[in-house]
């Protein structure tokens, strides 16, 4: 199954039309936040079905022999798919400035320029050149342990997952879980099912958070919990490439 070559370049409407301010505050209260329905059922089967189209890829990772858990995902390569492409580019300028505040409250550096093409320049240009989109495949009794995207010294604070399938329909299990820790106090958990066509933005390493002493960085990982029955796609949106 080959994408199509002409694809209508909707989605930065279809992204800037949700509630970013309502995002943000979901994002800076709970570390994530659900966006309503992105994708099309058949643009969601489109990209699943890339699946088993190797050429689309650079690699392929077995979680069970790296022991990330179980199943197995696929990072693409370029020239990505279309709408894999245009997805995140339509993201990445509304997740800028959330992230920009979360690096002036931690008093670190935010080097993200406002243009993508730009920023992934400076990754490579800092020795990170491997793409980062990724198709992940989980299927009976598969799961994903708790883990952080870094990838190299240059990160983009924020990412996003869509899901593929249907919950409860192609699938039950699978939730994603979101756990932090939080300073001096016991790590807090978040568990979202992703409907089919809806995205999950979430902190990619650690987020802001009020101590006593002002902001802190608290640390976050997400994973999926075990797949019950049935077969469940993501399309996962990193924001920075990989060495």
């Amino acid at each position: 199954m080959k994408p199509a070559e002409v694809v209508d370049d909707r989605m930065p409407d279809v992204v800037g039309a949700c509630d970013w301010v309502k995002l943000a505050d979901e994002v800076n209260a709970h570390g994530c936040a659900l966006t309503p329905q992105l994708l099309t059922s058949a643009e969601c089967q489109e990209i699943s079905g890339l699946y088993g189209e190797v050429g689309f890829f650079r690699s392929t990772i077995d979680m069970e022999r790296y022991r990330f858990g179980a199943g197995q995902y696929r990072y693409f390569d370029r020239p990505f798919p279309p709408l894999v492409e245009r997805l995140r580019a339509a993201f990445y300028p509304h997740l800028l400035p959330i992230a920009r505040d979360w690096a002036a409250k931690l008093g670190r550096p935010a080097p993200w320029p406002d243009d993508f093409g730009e920023w992934l320049d400076m990754c490579h240009q800092a020795g990170q050149t491997k793409p980062t989109p990724i198709l992940l495949r989980y299927q009976e009794n598969d799961w994903n342990a708790l883990h952080r995207d870094l990838y190299g010294d240059l990160v983009f604070p924020l990412q996003v997952v869509i899901g593929l399938d249907r919950p409860g329909e192609d699938y039950t299990g699978g939730e994603f879980l979101l756990v932090e820790q939080r300073p001096r106090a016991q790590s807090r958990g978040t568990v979202t099912m992703l409907e089919q066509g809806h995205g999950l933005i979430f902190t990619t390493r650690d987020r802001p958070v009020r101590s006593s002493r002002g902001w802190s960085a608290s640390p976050v990982r997400h994973g999926v919990s075990t797949v019950r029955s049935g077969l469940r796609h993501t399309l996962g949106l990193v924001f920075h490439d990989a060495k």
